[in-house]
């Protein structure tokens, strides 16, 4: 089987300069490359560059998609508007890990899972790039949805499971992409979600008091970046900050409460699961019984008009059966089979059979006629 192999890379906080676009080019000579956009498909051969070090020195985000059924992930911060203490509280494993490289941390997920078919790389990048926007303004969704992915793969059973952020019951296009590309367990997401509220924006009554507990010192670095307009993450910065007093009590809230182990929530997952599948089975054994009443009642109104006319549909038989023709014989069984059932609601099947046995003996040397009889289960009676 030929091999697939999907790269691509996108800077977003600044386009490429016309070096980097150069460097980039001496490592492949056939990728699509632009200011912003790095893009290479191999069916053959490997990848000169490392994406570790790409994502380092270009890019903000990247996807790697294999025909094995590979599935890799990054995004690049400014640690201004996520705290690398904030990405290890969520990524604990070779699935969902977090590096600092300089003034930025790099977010990696990874997902393997056992082939089962070809994919497309391309669809996926536009659908994800949002989330670097949304980490960046606090929303620590996707940083949860990782955990959940180390916590359904390789974490200990006893791991206690981070801060559950607002809005896991209602997750974006976005986000719902990015669990899907990970592959995380659609009931495992259910039950985590059941501590999640719901996503609300700061009030401002909890914006004033946090600004009033800010020192003045802060508040005044604040005002100068501010004025000097130079700075296109300050909001997310702030809103950083806000997150992080807001953890902080989460933490508190959290060890009052009594977090989950990853046990408990794959335990519990596993029940949501069964209950779905039982719920999923009876609506289907519902649904089938419905189907078979409703083509049972239309038979049942068929025969009834078709009472009376029982000399004509054999006379109809014994004329299609004597064409020889494939197509006439199909048409003759499914005469019979009505024929079997009038008799049947009539109480005469002994009679059917009988005439039936007559019209077979007639044409016993009629293979083909006599497949299709006993195909239909006519000659069972």
């Amino acid at each position: 089987m030929s091999e697939y192999h999907y790269y691509e890379f996108q800077a977003i906080d600044r386009p490429l300069s016309k070096q980097e676009m150069a460097e980039l080019r001496a490592i492949s000579t056939r990728a699509t490359i632009t200011p912003s956009r790095f893009m290479n498909v191999y069916n053959w051969g490997d990848f000169k560059g490392n994406p570790q070090i790409l994502m380092e020195k270009y890019f903000d985000a990247f996807v790697y998609v294999a025909n094995w059924r590979t599935h890799a992930f990054m995004l690049r911060l400014p640690q201004r508007v996520l705290n690398p203490e904030t990405a290890w509280l969520y990524c604990l494993g070779e699935e969902a890990s977090a590096r600092v490289a300089g003034d930025h941390i790099i977010l990696e997920f990874v997902s393997e899972e056992e082939p089962d078919g070809w994919e497309d790389g391309e669809e996926y990048l536009p659908a994800l790039v949002p989330l670097r926007s949304d980490l960046a303004n606090a929303d620590l969704r996707a940083l949860y949805l990782g955990w959940l992915l180390c916590a359904q793969t390789s974490l200990d059973d006893d791991e206690i499971e981070p801060p559950v952020p607002q809005g896991l019951h209602s997750l974006t296009a976005s986000l719902k992409a990015f669990a899907d590309f990970l592959r995380i367990d659609e009931d495992l997401i259910a039950v985590a979600s059941e501590r999640s509220t719901e996503l609300t924006s700061p009030s401002t009554r909890e914006l004033e008091q946090w600004v009033h507990e800010l020192a003045d010192s802060e508040k005044n670095k604040i005002l100068l970046r501010l004025a000097k307009g130079d700075n296109p993450h300050l909001r997310a910065e702030i809103l950083h900050g806000f997150q992080q007093a807001r953890l902080a009590k989460d933490h508190q809230s959290r060890d009052a409460a009594g977090s989950r182990t990853v046990a408990q929530l794959l335990a519990a997952s596993e029940e949501r699961a069964a209950t779905r599948r039982r719920l999923e089975a009876e609506r289907e054994a519902d649904e089938r019984a419905r189907r078979e009443r409703e083509q049972a009642e239309t038979r049942a109104r068929y025969l009834v008009s078709l009472t009376g006319r029982e000399e004509e549909m054999w006379r109809r038989v014994e004329a299609l059966v004597e064409t020889k023709r494939s197509a006439d014989y199909d048409q003759a069984v499914r005469l019979l089979k009505d024929l079997r059932d009038l008799e049947i609601q009539a109480g005469s099947v002994a009679a059917f059979k009988a005439r039936l046995g007559q019209l077979r003996d007639r044409h016993a040397k009629k293979p083909s006629l006599l497949k299709r009889l006993e195909q239909a289960q006519l000659l069972l009676l």
